[in-house]
Formats: C-alpha cells, sequence, structure tokens
C-alpha cells in the first residue's frame, strides 16, 4: 500500500527520487519496473508493472468498446515503461513532464496501489489549505470506520 504525501525536486534530468521506504516494496513487488502514464488529473500516474497490466486487461474487458478504445488511447497510448535507479529516482519523460506541467518542485501522493505526481503548484492549488475543495463531511461519511 502506498500512502502519504511527500514533496520532492526533480533534477535537472528530469529525475525523481521514489521515497526510500517505498523502494523495498516495489524491489519484490515488480522489479522496480513502473509505468508512467496520465489519468484524468493534471498529474503523472506512476505504477508497478503488475498493476498497470491488471488495468490494461480491464480496459480490454470492457463491454463499451468506444470507452475501451478511448481509455487505451490516453491510459495505454502515453504510457511509458521506467526503472527505478540505484540512487532510487525515475526519469519521467519530457513529454509527460510537459504534459502535468512538473519542473522543479513536485508532490509525490500515495494512492494505495499506484501514486499520483503532481507539479507543486497544481498540488498546492487542488490541495494546499484555504483552497475550499476538501471532500465534504457526507464523503466521509460513506466510509466504514
Amino acid at each position: 500500500m502506498f500512502k502519504g504525501t511527500h514533496h520532492l525536486a526533480v533534477d535537472d534530468k528530469g529525475r525523481v527520487a521514489i521515497p526510500a521506504r517505498f523502494r523495498q516494496t516495489l524491489a519484490e513487488q515488480c522489479d522496480s519496473q513502473l509505468v508512467i502514464t496520465v489519468g484524468p488529473n493534471p498529474c503523472l500516474e506512476i505504477y508497478p508493472l503488475p498493476e498497470f497490466e491488471r488495468i490494461v486487461r480491464d480496459i480490454e474487458a470492457l463491454e463499451d468498446r468506444i470507452q475501451a478504445e478511448t481509455l487505451k488511447q490516453w491510459f495505454v497510448g502515453f504510457a511509458v515503461d521506467a526503472e527505478i535507479d540505484k540512487q532510487g529516482r525515475v526519469l519521467l519523460p519530457p513529454t509527460l513532464r510537459q504534459r502535468a506541467r512538473i519542473d522543479g518542485a513536485a508532490v509525490l501522493m500515495g494512492q494505495n496501489t499506484r501514486f499520483d505526481l503532481w507539479s507543486e503548484p497544481a498540488w498546492t492549488e487542488r490541495f494546499g489549505e484555504g483552497t475550499g475543495q476538501a471532500p465534504s463531511p457526507e464523503v466521509f461519511r460513506t466510509i466504514r470506520r
């Protein structure tokens, strides 16, 4: 399970360091093989390879072929294989960095089975204090705690 929020720096070569606490899990779970792609939010989604492959199988199994083709064009079409290097870094392709406007500071959010990587300004706009975009109390009441 990937959880938490981590403020990171993207270096001049477009690499970002995966927090150390996740590296061992990723090494065991997917031999440090990741897939970086786009999703519905203005951020990048980073998946362990087996999880990405599961989602692609789910897309292929959709009965609505128009929806399946649209998802493949975006989710699979923008996907790039990546590997965590010996220093724990992942190279973010320039086209994906540009799409998510990630340059310099970034925020990595654990999302259980994936990570979302936001530009710091986009993350602050969406989740920062005083944004007013927090879910309503009713949303939190829908989960069993």
